[in-house]
């Protein structure tokens, strides 16, 4: 953003494409959900992480301008949105003995491979916050609390 140069291998550029790689796997999530209630969850999602991207590929020191050009950053009101999914799920006694084997059914091996990426992304935000080049911990928050909904989404979708 703002005409700022950095190299494809900058940790910025990396972990912004990690997040593009998660929203692409969430639309294939999407794309093979046979559920409203999944569609409709991933593509809101799939909206934030469109925000989070934009956020990320603006260096801390332009976040101010980003923001004051009507540009949106992640807030606490959408991790509280996957927390309430996630009580939600929990809430429906989903069943699952240990650790979950990907591939019971093509919709929830699709949302075990978002889980994973989501997973890598988190990651290299996490390095961005380690090298001060984060401003919004929000932003680890909510990649936490995402990983987390896809693994209950998946669940769910087996159970059923």
């Amino acid at each position: 953003m703002y005409n700022r140069r950095v190299s494809k291998t900058h940790p910025r550029v990396e972990a912004y494409g990690c997040v593009d790689e998660l929203n692409t796997a969430l639309g294939v999530a999407r794309a093979a959900a046979a559920s409203d209630f999944i569609r409709q969850h991933l593509l809101r999602i799939q909206k934030d992480l469109v925000l989070l991207m934009g956020e990320l590929a603006t260096a801390v020191e332009d976040l101010p301008r980003y923001r004051g050009d009507g540009f949106s950053v992640l807030t606490p009101g959408q991790t509280a949105h996957l927390d309430r999914l996630v009580s939600e799920l929990e809430a429906q006694q989903i069943t699952f003995d240990g650790w979950a084997t990907p591939g019971a059914a093509p919709a929830a091996a699709a949302l075990d491979v978002a889980r994973t990426t989501c997973r890598r992304a988190e990651r290299r935000v996490c390095g961005l916050h380690e090298a001060r080049e984060l401003s919004n911990p929000e932003t680890l928050v909510y990649l936490n609390r995402l990983s987390d909904v896809l693994w209950l989404l998946a669940r769910w979708v087996e159970s059923r």
